[in-house]
């Protein structure tokens, strides 16, 4: 509310656009636009306005944060507000499934080879550590979440619980849980998280639960 011009994807805008001030400037762009947005938002404070650079979940987590900073100099004062990443979204609607040790492990290989992704979900699978996919499918992408799925089948039993979290927190939420054997990727999109648990992790009344792991001493 504070901030004269703000900086995001239409999308994001347009979620919270209700709480700007009148006279608020909009620089809004779209889907892929990333580093356009991160040099527009630190160009425009440069020139001494003051910036909200909007973007969802939290903004360190695959978000604005890190582009933004790369190019900010010391003559830009940069507060990071914290946020809820998709994971901890959706491990909140499934119940606590990263209990334990996890990883999160984006499935988009627009900016990162596939190569580099794969050994990542090979590392995770040998860990035994609960794993959180996000950008896991879309109509561009529909073979990387078969491929990482099947990665994980070779280390751990198809009866390991698998929650697929659709619009967390947003309208049109979704929440499935199922296993790693059942798991149909065709209820996967663009706007879902895909959280595979561990070996250790369980089912509770409908509920999807990774044990703390801790051996209480007397």
């Amino acid at each position: 509310r504070s901030s004269s011009v703000w900086v995001g994807l239409d999308q994001y805008v347009d979620q919270v656009r209700d709480l700007a001030r009148p006279g608020t400037r909009f620089v809004e762009t779209g889907l892929g636009k990333e580093e356009e947005r991160a040099h527009s938002a630190v160009a425009l404070a440069a020139e001494g306005h003051a910036v909200a650079l909007l973007g969802s979940g939290d903004a360190q987590v695959y978000a604005m944060a890190s582009p933004a900073l790369e190019v900010a100099g010391a003559d830009i004062d940069v507060d990071v507000v914290p946020g809820v990443t998709a994971a901890l979204a959706a491990g909140a609607l499934l119940g606590a499934p990263l209990g334990h040790d996890h990883a999160s492990i984006s499935l988009s290989d627009l900016h990162t080879p596939w190569e580099a992704i794969e050994a990542r979900v090979r590392a995770v699978a040998e860990a035994d550590i609960v794993v959180s996919f996000y950008n896991p499918r879309s109509r561009g992408r529909d073979w990387q979440l078969p491929k990482a799925l099947a990665v994980l089948s070779a280390h751990r039993p198809p009866s390991t619980p698998v929650g697929v979290v659709t619009h967390a927190s947003r309208p049109g939420e979704q929440v499935l849980l199922t296993t790693l054997a059942e798991l149909d990727v065709e209820t996967v999109g663009m706007y879902s998280l895909v959280t595979v648990g561990s070996s250790q992790s369980t089912v509770v009344a409908g509920r999807f639960v990774t044990p703390r792991g801790y051996r209480w001493m007397p």
